[in-house]
């Protein structure tokens, strides 16, 4: 009697097929999701607000000189390394290498345009993170900021080295300008 396997082929490749299924739904459940919060927001809200923030800074900018210092590093209210990849930025940019392992330092000065007044009523958010994982966020607001000056004043450590972004929303009155900048911890 000659016997037929083709039947126990197919029940071999239908079992191994659903098994990798159920492994890839397992694997998938059981893999941890960082959500990019650029700007501290969700990124679903970051896409629809996107021009309302462009707009924003624009019309913050026209009302009031802006600067932040990160550790002896001067910039204004920018947010263009949003739209860059990681790799960009540690070959291309001035923004590499702006932290330090360790010990690092943000001063953040806002000026009013007409009477060159410094503000001392800024609300702020800052966040310092990895870009892969929220395990080692840094938040900053109005609590723990120091005053120097009318200069507000954030001092961190950085436990990793890396790469790192930086992004803040900042308030004045009624207008609001939003910082962003990719870089890495040496």
């Amino acid at each position: 009697m000659k016997r037929n396997y083709w039947p126990l082929f197919f029940i071999g490749i239908f079992s191994f097929v659903f098994c990798m299924i159920i492994w890839t739904i397992y694997s998938a459940v059981n893999t941890p999701v960082h959500e990019d919060k650029t700007f501290l927001k969700s990124y679903h809200d970051m896409d629809k607000e996107y021009n309302n923030i462009v707009k924003s800074n624009n019309q913050f900018l026209s009302k009031y000189d802006f600067l932040i210092t990160i550790n002896e590093n001067k910039f204004d209210l920018i947010f263009n390394d949003m739209f860059l990849s990681q790799r960009v930025i540690e070959e291309k940019s001035n923004h590499k290498n702006i932290f330090k392992l360790g010990n690092n330092t943000i001063v953040v000065q806002i000026k009013e345009k007409t009477t060159n007044k410094i503000i001392d009523d800024i609300k702020m958010e800052f966040s310092i993170y990895k870009p892969t994982n929220d395990n080692n966020n840094i938040e900053f607001n109005n609590d723990n900021i120091n005053s120097i000056n009318g200069n507000s004043k954030f001092e961190f450590k950085l436990p990793l080295k890396g790469n790192w972004n930086i992004s803040g929303v900042f308030k004045v009155k009624n207008d609001t300008g939003y910082f962003f900048v990719k870089s890495n911890a040496i």
